[in-house]
Order: C-alpha cells, then sequence, then structure tokens
C-alpha cells in the first residue's frame, strides 16, 4: 500500500485534506438496507470522519492498517472500538452484519480485491451488507506514493459477484462528474 499512511507527517497531511469530505450520502444509503444497530466493520477508518458518523447509528468496530491512524483514531475516539486490520487478509476472529469503506478498496490490486471479496464474505454474518466507495476510471496509477486502482461498474460487477448479490453500483461525484462509484451489496 506504499508508505503515505504510514508517517506522522503524511497522517496529519491526509486528515487537513480530508477534514471538509466524509460518507454521509453513502451511510444513508446503507442505513435503507442494514438494520440499524447491527455489528459493522469499518475499513480504512484513517482520520475516523465516517466512524463517527456510523457510530451514531452502528455498532461500529473501526480498523486501519496504518499504526499512526490507529493511534490518531483512539486519542480521538477513547471509547471507540478500534483493531488493526489490513483490507486483504481481514484477520479477525470476529462476525459482522455489515462492512463499510469509503475509498480504500481502490488501493488494492485485481488479485488483492478479489482476495478481500472473499474474505469479507467469511466474516460476514447471513445476510451481511457491504457498502464501499471506489474512484471510477480505467488502469490503475501511483498517487503519492500508493497504488489506485479505478474501477467500472463491470469491473467491481466481476470482482464481487461471486459472493455477493449486487444491490447497487452508482456513480456519483466527489471532484468531477461521475468520478466515483458506490457499490453497495448483500452477501449471497
Amino acid at each position: 500500500m506504499g508508505d503515505y499512511y504510514k508517517t506522522k507527517e503524511s497522517v496529519e497531511e491526509y486528515i487537513k485534506l480530508a477534514k471538509n469530505f466524509d460518507g454521509q450520502p453513502f451511510i444513508e444509503k446503507l442505513k435503507q438496507v442494514l438494520t440499524l444497530q447491527s455489528s459493522l466493520l469499518e475499513i480504512g477508518s484513517g482520520p475516523g470522519t465516517d466512524w463517527k458518523i456510523l457510530n451514531e447509528f452502528y455498532k461500529v468496530t473501526g480498523s486501519d492498517n496504518s499504526s499512526e491512524f490507529m493511534n490518531h483514531l483512539v486519542s480521538k475516539n477513547p471509547d471507540g472500538n478500534f483493531i488493526e486490520l489490513d483490507a486483504i487478509s481481514l484477520k479477525t476472529e470476529m462476525k459482522f452484519d455489515g462492512i463499510y469503506s469509503n475509498k480504500v478498496m481502490h488501493h488494492l490490486k485485481d488479485d488483492e480485491l478479489i482476495e478481500s471479496v472473499r474474505k469479507q464474505n467469511e466474516i460476514l454474518n447471513l445476510n451481511g451488507i457491504i457498502c464501499h466507495s471506489f474512484w471510477k476510471g480505467e488502469g490503475s496509477e501511483i498517487f503519492k506514493g500508493l497504488f489506485v486502482n479505478y474501477h467500472s461498474v463491470m469491473s467491481l460487477s466481476e470482482a464481487f459477484r461471486k459472493y455477493f448479490e449486487i444491490l447497487s453500483v452508482e456513480e456519483y461525484k466527489e471532484f468531477d462528474d461521475n468520478d466515483s462509484l458506490l457499490l453497495i451489496a448483500r452477501k449471497k
């Protein structure tokens, strides 16, 4: 995943850059398909912005693979539930009713995404729901030392359909028209 999220300076930079962005619109869509107070894993909680919103509605376990972000999350939310977790292997004994991520899974190469999807299926309870946002586009690039994998409706459908019934894949605007995709699916 690169070293960008591993240093205190880059984590502080990211927190400043991301401060005006949150997943409130996605969380509203998630609430339509995942019962309130369900157990939810957030993959890549980062600064904790979405974690705070999710925590109002669900029993959330936040996670990150960066010890710098983990330190930040725990210091800002001392009563929160957080685990250090890799988005690919998802090594945890815990089970969840839902899994959420906001612009995290695009850091995975295609084969890593397939492995993550398989593991998400394993750690979800029956009829579990996933909600993930991605950058829309083709190919991949290195941005600030981080791998970014762009996706289409078709590539996401192919990656998830073996383990999930896709409920919706919607385009939305983060910076430019239709630059992003939101996928919501239910465990098969």
